[in-house]
């Protein structure tokens, strides 16, 4: 890749076309897949959560979306990779509604990160996705990367788990080492844990 498309924070204005896209992105994630195992489900409500995510993100970290919406991230800072109590507290009726039957295996999911989350300060790269109509030209590993220039002056690490086997090489490919292996109680998915040095 050449030329790096933009990628700019998003703003609210964008809550509904990255949510969407994210939706897309993580049809066939594992996660996703535990979580709303009926793809008719999974499709009409995991847009709900990414629009929930997509709030409680800006507040801890920052969204990146590359210009037209085909990718996004978003990063929480440091001190804040866990939803406090408070956030859970008030987002709990949007999340029920979002997570509907799924919500017990949600929280399976959410419980097994939170446990594998490292000690110290680092960037949290949360949620990274692509949509699938627009893979392979690079607007996934510009949005992740442009993230990464942004927190360079930190000097903290960067964090993230994957439920995908395949993404190794590519988080590899940005600087990231694989630190951990890990799977979700109850027959969940299993997670790779990798970490960028600052």
């Amino acid at each position: 890749m050449t030329d790096a498309p933009a990628t700019l924070l998003a703003a609210q204005a964008d809550r509904a076309m990255v949510a969407a896209m994210l939706a897309r992105a993580f049809a066939e994630d594992p996660a996703m897949c535990f979580i709303f195992t009926d793809p008719v489900v999974r499709a009409k409500r995991s847009a709900r959560l990414f629009g929930l995510l997509f709030d409680q993100d800006a507040a801890a970290g920052m969204r990146l979306v590359t210009a037209g919406g085909a990718a996004a991230t978003f990063w929480r800072g440091p001190g804040r990779s866990h939803t406090s109590r408070l956030d859970m507290v008030r987002s709990a009726g949007p999340m029920l509604h979002a997570l509907g039957g799924g919500l017990m295996r949600a929280l399976a999911v959410s419980d097994a990160i939170d446990a594998h989350l490292p000690k110290g300060d680092y960037w949290y790269l949360h949620i990274a996705g692509c949509d699938p109509a627009m893979q392979g030209r690079g607007l996934g590993k510009a949005a992740v990367q442009a993230g990464l220039d942004r927190i360079a002056g930190s000097g903290l690490p960067t964090y993230l788990e994957t439920p995908l086997e395949h993404n190794i090489g590519f988080y590899r490919g940005l600087g990231f080492d694989l630190t951990a292996e890990w799977q979700v109680a109850k027959g969940g998915p299993r997670f790779w844990s990798m970490m960028r040095p600052a």
